[in-house]
């Protein structure tokens, strides 16, 4: 290898190093232009802040979240208590912030689960064609033509115990949560699946996936290098958007009373709690309330800044 050929690669690399830095302060750039997702993103990040701080909020006020003092039943907001007390006496604030965190847990979680699986079936189907392709794809369409409400409560309601699981297991604090990010992830594979697989038949056609096939590179090789990292802007975009509609399907089970299980506090679950103090007490169903329709708000804003920053015919 001469001095010359050296060179000229370092050369190569310096401006593919270039290009990609361009590339990715363009996207920065467009995304900070779309004010609505730049604040969407800001009040996702004060949330989830605020969620993880729980447990110093806790520490400051100086009293747990599940300590019961029926003297404070329905109390309004105080220095001890900043939003008051619920129908127990316990501090409204702490259960909202550690409501927060299961049920952003359970979303964040559920949402990259449901993202996985569809990614894997869209890039296999893409990928493959044929006869693989139209099965993954018929089954993609009986898992879309489902009724999904009904069928995540039908799922929900059902008993574990009767699949095989130990007892120790089903009675953990953990168990129940796990239970609902697994049903509420079995429906949300679909659409990630369609948009993945579309994306995939564009890019196998193009010629610099054919010069790798022409190559040798492995089937694997192929689609891990150089066909995901070009259909990674739907996946993420369908990801986040994701996110907000994971969050009202376990608001929606948790008042249900099939999700979440008291004592653990989750955003759906306070809002059980509340419907019989609307007469009351409506500042109980107003704050959980207010927090699940900002949150998917927030994310719904996300999605839709990431999809226009990370357009290719942008």
């Amino acid at each position: 290898m001469t001095v010359e050929t050296v060179l000229n690669d370092d050369d190569d690399g310096g401006r593919t190093e270039a290009l990609g830095s361009a590339a990715r302060c363009s996207v920065a750039r467009r995304f900070l232009n779309h004010r609505l997702g730049v604040l969407g993103a800001a009040v996702l990040g004060v949330l989830i802040a605020a969620a993880a701080a729980a447990p110093l909020f806790e520490a400051w006020l100086g009293c747990h979240r599940e300590a019961i003092d029926l003297t404070l039943r329905l109390a309004g907001p105080s220095w001890e208590h900043p939003l008051g007390a619920d129908e127990l006496g316990r501090d409204l604030l702490l259960r909202l912030l550690y409501g927060g965190r299961v049920s952003l847990f359970v979303g964040l979680v559920a949402a990259l689960i449901s993202s996985g699986v569809g990614a894997s079936i869209g890039l296999t189907a893409g990928y493959l064609g044929g006869r693989v392709d139209a099965v993954l794809m018929r089954l993609t369409d009986a898992v879309i033509a489902l009724p999904m409400l009904p069928l995540l409560i039908v799922l929900a309601a059902a008993d574990p115990s009767r699949l095989g699981f130990a007892q120790g297991v089903l009675d953990s604090d953990q168990a129940d949560l796990y239970r609902i990010i697994l049903i509420v992830a079995f429906g949300g594979w679909t659409t990630v699946a369609r948009l993945v697989r579309g994306a995939t038949l564009a890019v196998r056609q193009r010629d610099f996936v054919r010069a790798a096939e022409a190559m040798g590179a492995r089937p694997l090789r192929l689609v891990r290098c150089h066909i995901l990292p070009n259909v990674a802007s739907p996946i993420v975009v369908a990801t986040t958007l994701a996110v907000g509609n994971i969050i009202l399907l376990e608001s929606v089970l948790s008042f249900l009373g099939l999700g979440i299980q008291p004592p653990t506090p989750s955003w759906g679950n306070m809002l059980t709690n509340a419907q019989e103090l609307l007469t009351a007490a409506p500042v109980q169903a107003v704050w959980p309330g207010a927090l699940i329709f900002v949150t998917v708000i927030a994310f719904n804003l996300l999605g839709d800044a990431l999809q226009d920053a990370l357009d290719p015919r942008a």
